[in-house]
C-alpha cells in the first residue's frame, strides 16, 4: 500500500460561521455523532500510513492537543468502573505508532502561510494536507490513501476535486485540466474563487492535497493577496508551471462542515450509519415524517 508519512492539519482558523459555539471551542472539535471533526481527518491520514500528524494551531486551540493526549485520570476512572469498551475507545484515539506535532501560526495570514509554518517539520518529502472542515466519508478507502496511491504511480502533486454547481465557483479554487493518456487529469491552471462567468470549469479543489516539498519554495515567494493572506492556490499555480499537478476526482461523499447546513447533513447521515444508533435513529426520523 502506498503511504504518506506526514499529514498537515491547518487548524488555526476562528470558525466565525459557527459563533457563538466556537467562541471558546475550536470548530475542529465540533462533534459528528461521537467524534470531533478533527478525529475523522486524523483517522483518514492514519489510514493512508501517516505516522506524524502536524497541527498548525492558533490561540484557543488547546482542546485539540488535549483530545489527542493521554488522560490518566479518565482512563483510571473507566478502568475502575469496568467500562472496558469506553477505555479502549479513549486509549486508541491516537495509535501508539503515531505522534502529534503542534506548531503555532501566530498571525492569521491564510492557508498558504499555515502550510508554510509546517516546513521545518515536513522537510524534503511529499506530505498531505487535510482541512477538517471537509469531512469525506468513504469507509473502504479514504481520500488521503487514494491520493497516496496516485502519487506513488505518478510522483506528482495531487489536488482532490469535485464538480460543483457553476454558480458556486466563487466559493472554491477552480482548476482547468487536460486529460492524459493514462486517464489522469493534469492541472493546467488554477484560479481562486472566480466568478461563474470567469471560471475555467466547475471542478473545485476540496480540502485534501498531497504536495511535493517544492511547494514551500513557491509559498516563500508568494505575495500576500486579498485580506493580506498568502494563498495556497497562488503557490500551486506557480508550482504547476514547473511540476505536474494532477486533479483527482475522489471517491467518497464530502460534507462541507464549514457550513451549518453541511454540518447538519453530516451529523444526520453518519448517525444513520452508526452501528449502535443507526437503526433507532432511522426509526426516529421516520416518526417525524409521519
Amino acid at each position: 500500500m502506498a503511504k504518506i508519512n506526514k499529514a498537515v492539519f491547518p487548524v488555526a482558523g476562528l470558525g466565525t460561521r459557527f459563533l457563538p459555539v466556537t467562541k471558546a471551542s475550536p470548530k475542529e472539535m465540533l462533534p459528528i455523532v461521537d467524534k470531533p471533526l478533527i478525529q475523522y481527518a486524523a483517522e483518514e491520514a492514519e489510514q493512508a500510513g501517516a505516522t506524524q500528524l502536524v497541527f498548525v494551531t492558533g490561540r484557543h486551540k488547546r482542546s485539540i492537543e488535549d483530545h489527542f493526549d493521554k488522560s490518566p485520570e479518565l482512563e483510571s476512572e473507566l478502568e475502575s468502573a469496568g467500562k472496558d469498551k469506553l477505555l479502549t475507545i479513549v486509549r486508541t484515539i491516537l495509535p501508539e505508532h503515531v505522534s502529534c506535532i503542534y506548531l503555532r501560526q501566530a498571525e492569521a495570514l491564510g492557508l498558504g502561510h499555515a502550510v508554510l509554518c509546517a516546513k521545518p517539520v515536513v522537510g524534503n518529502e511529499p506530505f498531505a494536507i487535510l482541512l477538517a472542515d471537509d469531512l469525506i466519508d468513504n469507509a473502504a478507502k479514504g481520500v488521503c490513501e487514494q491520493m497516496a496511491e496516485l502519487h506513488e504511480r505518478t510522483g506528482a502533486s495531487i489536488l482532490s476535486v469535485e464538480e460543483v454547481p457553476p454558480n458556486e465557483t466563487h466559493k472554491y479554487g477552480i482548476v482547468e485540466t487536460e486529460a492524459q493518456p493514462d486517464g489522469s487529469l493534469r492541472v493546467t491552471s488554477i484560479v481562486e474563487k472566480p466568478k461563474p462567468e470567469e471560471a475555467p470549469s466547475n471542478l473545485a479543489v476540496v480540502g485534501r492535497y498531497l504536495l511535493t516539498p517544492a511547494i514551500f519554495d513557491k509559498l516563500e515567494q508568494t505575495q500576500a493577496g486579498a485580506g493580506g493572506e498568502i494563498q495556497l492556490t497562488d503557490a500551486i499555480a506557480a508550482l504547476l508551471k514547473e511540476e505536474t499537478v494532477i486533479a483527482h476526482p475522489f471517491e467518497g461523499k464530502r460534507y462541507d462542515c464549514g457550513s451549518k447546513e453541511g454540518y447538519l447533513e453530516a451529523t444526520v447521515e453518519l448517525a444513520l450509519k452508526h452501528p449502535e444508533l443507526g437503526e433507532s435513529f432511522r426509526d426516529y426520523l421516520k416518526s417525524l415524517a409521519l
